[in-house]
């Protein structure tokens, strides 16, 4: 199933990688010129490490399809990152969005509660007109070995939803090379998720750095509100989709990987 209505559970071995939230707004071309010294005065208490990066933009392309069409690149992105002491909360504030992500995600309210004052404090002092898309991502890296699982296959631990052909006992789980399961689904009157879940091995890039064997299943959801959202909602519509993504991450599980991964 691609749903469930599993009551909610915090598992001690859970498999979230990393969790991000995005808010997009229409651009605020200051944000792009003046370095954020106010914002981050106002945060500097939970976020006191501070970087800034340019990106790279996409150039603007006029003329498409026409006799005279010309490419323009643009100039970079700044893009401001602020870092909790210990390194494993990021904020990041471009002209187009702000975001929060983790590496050790400690629970929805935990990471909720992180991202108020900031959230706030950029409201008040940009005052964006309203955010156009409210974004939430999970990435969720599941491992056999970590949870004592090996030896059995991802068709026992993971919904037929997404292990279709893993399930044909004609083919031994090992023959397939890819496998995977990208879906977009409407949620709700304003909200989507695209998903995608299948087996791979992660891939280090860093130089001279030693891959892991394992083969992971890896689910990745990727949920968002479209639309103008008024910024005093942004807190509710992130609440919205929080809800939608434990329904979907529960409807992906097996009981024998629920057992594994250590209910509280």
């Amino acid at each position: 199933m691609l749903f469930s209505d599993h009551p909610r559970t915090h598992y001690r071995a859970a498999p979230t990688h990393e969790v991000i939230c995005q808010l997009r707004f229409p651009s605020i071309l200051s944000i792009n010129t003046t370095e954020p010294a106010d914002f981050q005065e106002a945060i500097r208490a939970e976020f006191p490490q501070y970087a800034r990066r340019e990106d790279a933009a996409p150039p603007q392309i006029t003329g498409l399809g026409g006799p005279n069409l010309k490419i323009q690149q643009q100039p970079p992105v700044a893009n401001y990152h602020f870092l909790s002491a210990d390194g494993q909360w990021k904020l990041n504030v471009t002209r187009d969005f702000i975001a929060l992500s983790t590496l050790r995600y400690p629970g929805w309210e935990a990471f909720a509660r992180q991202l108020d004052k900031p959230l706030a404090a950029f409201i008040r002092l940009y005052k964006p007109a309203y955010f156009q898309r409210v974004g939430l991502r999970y990435l969720n890296i599941i491992s056999r070995a970590r949870l004592g699982l090996e030896g059995r296959n991802w068709a026992e631990l993971i919904a037929p939803a997404y292990t279709a052909p893993l399930r044909e006992g004609d083919v031994d789980e090992e023959r397939f090379l890819n496998c995977a399961s990208d879906v977009t689904v409407k949620l709700d009157s304003s909200c989507q998720a695209k998903i995608h879940a299948g087996p791979g091995r992660i891939k280090n890039n860093a130089p001279g750095a030693v891959q892991d064997p394992e083969v992971k299943f890896i689910f990745d959801m990727d949920l968002f509100m479209a639309g103008n959202t008024p910024c005093t909602l942004a807190a509710a519509a992130l609440e919205t989709l929080h809800g939608h993504a434990g329904r979907i991450f529960e409807g992906a599980l097996t009981d024998t990987l629920r057992d594994a991964m250590d209910p509280e």
